[in-house]
């Protein structure tokens, strides 16, 4: 069973996926969840789930479903140079700060950053942008993290990181603006619960874009080629800070374009990681 948020009858409404059928959930009947960030964080997300299926409403077929991003107030954040060759891709589009991204490669301490506040969120299938003053962008690919207001990680989903290569790498002082822009970040369609994920080390990641009808770009990596752990990443956000309403982390990106592509108005970016399914968004 996995968890979501679509529009039904032009309402958002919490539902739950089940052999490609989505089934509408009663919040109503539990005065304790509200929210779909309410049902992620309960002690047994499913059981709770089975209790509030609406069974008086219709069904909706996974493929007609317009879902919204899975979240609530949780702000996402990001990780960065958590793969390898996300490491020697930052180090050759800003060369000149190569040694701090081979440090934090290697150092006790991620790199993270805040990526979007809910707002800021891009529906699935809705567009994804490149910003106006870049000449270099691509999309980042990544496993996000469903965070409790605990600190634990309660589900998986998956997150589109856009970014400005050429901004970021002109100078590392400019990764926010890199990073956090309009229409920046997707995240969705479903939350998959993190007693239901595969084994994380065989997860793959798969990225495809599509220009014009054709493959422009595919590329796939597995978790396995992450250098920290997903628990560790939690404990650092996690660190000195608090998230009243948890938090959704991005976990960095191990497939990375090649120099010579952007992305272009009319691309369609299509990301699939096992156990959870595919977020879709063309590029505007």
């Amino acid at each position: 069973m996995q968890f979501g948020k679509a529009l039904r009858g032009g309402r958002e409404t919490v539902v739950a996926v089940e052999r490609g059928v989505v089934y509408p959930l009663d919040l109503g009947r539990n005065p304790a969840v509200r929210t779909l960030a309410d049902l992620l964080h309960a002690p047994d997300p499913v059981a709770t789930a089975r209790e509030l299926l609406d069974t008086s409403a219709t069904a909706d077929r996974l493929e007609t479903t317009q879902f919204r991003p899975p979240v609530d107030q949780q702000e996402v954040w990001a990780a960065g140079v958590t793969y390898k060759r996300s490491k020697i891709a930052r180090e050759e589009e800003s060369v000149g700060a190569a040694q701090f991204y081979d440090k934090v490669y290697s150092a006790p301490r991620p790199e993270l950053f805040l990526k979007a506040t809910p707002a800021r969120v891009v529906a699935p299938g809705s567009p994804v942008r490149v910003r106006t003053d870049a000449t270099w962008s691509v999309p980042e690919p990544e496993l996000a993290l469903v965070i409790s207001p605990a600190g634990t990680i309660v589900g998986y989903t998956i997150g589109n990181d856009m970014s400005s290569r050429d901004i970021e790498g002109e100078n590392p002082l400019y990764l926010p603006q890199a990073k956090i822009y309009r229409g920046s970040c997707s995240v969705g369609p479903l939350v998959t619960p993190a007693a239901l994920m595969p084994e994380l080390p065989g997860v793959e990641i798969r990225l495809v874009i599509a220009r014009g009808g054709k493959t422009a770009f595919e590329g796939s990596t597995t978790l396995a080629q992450m250098a920290r752990t997903v628990e560790s990443l939690a404990e650092w956000l996690f660190k000195e800070n608090e998230f009243p309403h948890g938090a959704l982390l991005l976990t960095g990106t191990g497939i990375v374009p090649p120099d010579d592509f952007t992305l272009k108005s009319g691309d369609d970016v299509s990301i699939t990681i096992t156990g959870i399914g595919t977020l879709r968004n063309p590029v505007a």
